[in-house]
């Protein structure tokens, strides 16, 4: 998929996706296990632990994984949505002022949406597995774990899926955007002072949308 386009940034420059809806659904499945599943480590093991002490089945922690991947799969029907819009834009549209001015404002709302209040209350939820656990019924078997899982990736998505959304931008599967917004997310969520590092991320990219807005060449660079 490298040479495809698959964000606003590589329009004009690289050769329109032909990709399936299945295949494309797929790839993002793989990216968003690749990318995710490391960050919730510290919750998979507090809940893992948990049932070894109620003496239940390691099955039911992968329950609780199946629940967390199931949303984050669930999503990829919008980015498949903005994939196959993206097909549809010729490459007089790499030249116009709107597209800059599109990328650069998705990058500002990143940026700012990690000073919201409802950032916040995600991300507290996040980083404080036992918390989280401790306030769910994981005795009743697969059911709540599942149930338990599902609502976990809804905190998830509700803190990262503004970080996530640069993609839309640099390209949906490049992989060194990718690799770091995984870097990100694993230490906002594992280190004591990980708001600062969201804040400071939040700042970085309102500077770099403005920059695109600015000077739309940043707009290629940033997607290679």
């Amino acid at each position: 998929m490298k040479n495809m386009v698959m964000g606003l940034g590589q329009i004009g420059g690289r050769a329109p996706g032909e990709t399936s809806a299945g295949v494309f659904l797929l790839m993002w499945v793989i990216m968003m296990t690749a990318m995710m599943l490391p960050t919730i480590a510290p919750i998979v093991v507090a809940h893992l632990a948990v049932m070894r002490g109620q003496g239940g089945g390691f099955h039911l922690t992968i329950v609780f994984i199946v629940g967390y991947l199931a949303v984050w799969s669930a999503i990829g029907v919008l980015p498949l949505t903005a994939y196959r819009a993206f097909a549809q834009l010729t490459d007089d549209a790499a030249r116009s002022h709107w597209l800059p001015a599109l990328a650069g404002s998705i990058l500002i709302f990143a940026g700012a949406y990690q000073f919201t209040t409802w950032k916040y209350f995600c991300f507290e939820r996040c980083q404080s597995p036992f918390a989280f656990i401790a306030s769910h019924n994981l005795s009743a078997g697969a059911l709540n774990a599942l149930r338990a899982g599902v609502v976990h990736g809804l905190f998830c998505l509700g803190c990262c899926w503004a970080l996530t959304s640069v993609l839309l931008v640099v390209g949906l599967m490049n992989l060194l955007w990718m690799v770091a917004i995984f870097v990100l997310l694993f230490v906002e969520r594992t280190w004591k002072h990980g708001l600062v590092l969201t804040q400071t991320a939040g700042v970085s990219l309102m500077i770099l949308g403005a920059g695109v807005i600015a000077w739309p060449a940043v707009l290629a660079w940033i997607s290679l």
